[in-house]
């Protein structure tokens, strides 16, 4: 029995080239697919806005598409690893590596040691890439696809109260004073009912009236069903800039650095923040969940492959990892309802199915 868990550098390579190209050729072909699929959905709507065209198209498929690799990376080296281990196990290939004297965890290691390359580069991907496009993206949905302002890629669609009204803003750009509104709503009630809606195309602070000012607003009379222009219109003095900027906290379109200061902001607000850190605590985790499948999968690769059951072999490492994107799914919802702490929201499916795969591996095979 080798000791070494890298006993040979050829099979070592060689088995994580076979990883890297099956789960990368699975995962392009998932991203032409979905991405495909979306396009039809939202091209629509894109084109509905006069002068779009074939630009704004490509414009939405780049911003989508590192969404969906960031999504479906997981998936793509669980059906990788289950295509590439199935093979080696159908052409005896595995059962040669074990009479060689290498154990289940040695030939697993060049694996892990891909997959965890793997989880590194996808947190990259998603820190420098994915924040980035998601913020992009719900800025230009925010303004139904029409001209962004230059710099709006900060907040989309807050709300916060004043008083008994409630006033909306499309894009919130900016911090502290020199917040900038776009596309600006009040909701202007009396006793719970609607009686007038402001509408204005921007608006910002007036440090000097610590207030908000509007430009251009029209005003609409629900009641008559009237609409009249007002001009400027000032409103809001109990309204501080950092309920726009901290009103709504996208995690998706933050980096790990960035969601940790907004964390810190909303916390010195005492603004309650455990769903944000249960977020912020799977930044980590979800890239690491690469690590886990060809742990899980690693079913498909042991046992006789003519005994006739590689097929369900193969069918119980896709349901071990497809439950714990079900058990993570579950634990974060868990989480922002507050019957779970974030940490644990976010880390034990993590750990869980970790031992799960480890003890089918010991019993099986060890």
């Amino acid at each position: 029995m080798q000791f070494d868990f890298f006993p040979s550098r050829q099979i070592s390579w060689y088995m994580v080239r076979l990883f890297l190209t099956r789960s990368f050729a699975v995962l392009a072909l998932l991203v032409v697919v979905l991405q495909t699929l979306d396009l039809l959905g939202e091209s629509g709507d894109i084109l509905a806005y006069a002068g779009n065209g074939d630009a704004q198209l490509w414009h939405y498929v780049g911003l989508r598409v590192p969404q969906i690799i960031a999504r479906f990376l997981p998936f793509s080296v669980l059906l990788g690893t289950l295509i590439m281990l199935a093979s080696l196990n159908q052409n005896s290939e595995i059962i040669s590596m074990k009479a060689a004297g290498l154990s289940a965890h040695q030939i697993l290691a060049p694996l892990v040691a891909a997959a965890l390359g793997v989880a590194l580069l996808s947190y990259v991907f998603n820190e420098r890439v994915v924040a980035r496009s998601t913020a992009t993206l719900s800025a230009w949905q925010a303004v139904d696809y029409g001209p962004v302002p230059p710099n709006s890629g900060v907040k989309a669609n807050p709300w916060v109260r004043d008083g008994n009204n409630l006033v909306t803003a499309a894009i919130v750009a900016g911090r502290g004073t020199a917040v900038q509104l776009r596309k600006v709503e009040i909701f202007n009630r009396v006793n719970n009912s609607l009686t007038t809606i402001i509408q204005a195309p921007k608006g910002h602070y007036d440090v000097a009236s610590k207030s908000w000012v509007l430009e251009d607003a029209r005003q609409f009379d629900v009641a008559r069903g009237t609409e009249r222009q007002i001009g400027t219109v000032r409103f809001g003095s109990a309204i501080r800039p950092d309920q726009f900027t901290l009103a709504r906290v996208d995690p998706d379109a933050m980096t790990f650095s960035e969601l940790r200061s907004a964390i810190s902001d909303l916390r010195d607000a005492g603004r309650p923040t455990a769903e944000l850190e249960g977020s912020l605590w799977h930044k980590l985790s979800g890239p690491l969940s690469a690590l886990l499948m060809p742990i899980l999968g690693s079913v498909a690769a042991f046992g006789l492959a003519r005994s006739g059951q590689l097929f369900l072999r193969a069918v119980l490492g896709m349901a071990l990892g497809f439950a714990y994107f079900v058990a993570d799914n579950f634990s974060l919802a868990m989480g922002n309802l507050g019957a779970y702490p974030p940490i644990l929201a976010a880390w034990a499916p993590f750990f869980l199915f970790l031992l799960v795969g480890e003890t089918v591996l010991f019993r099986t095979e060890e």
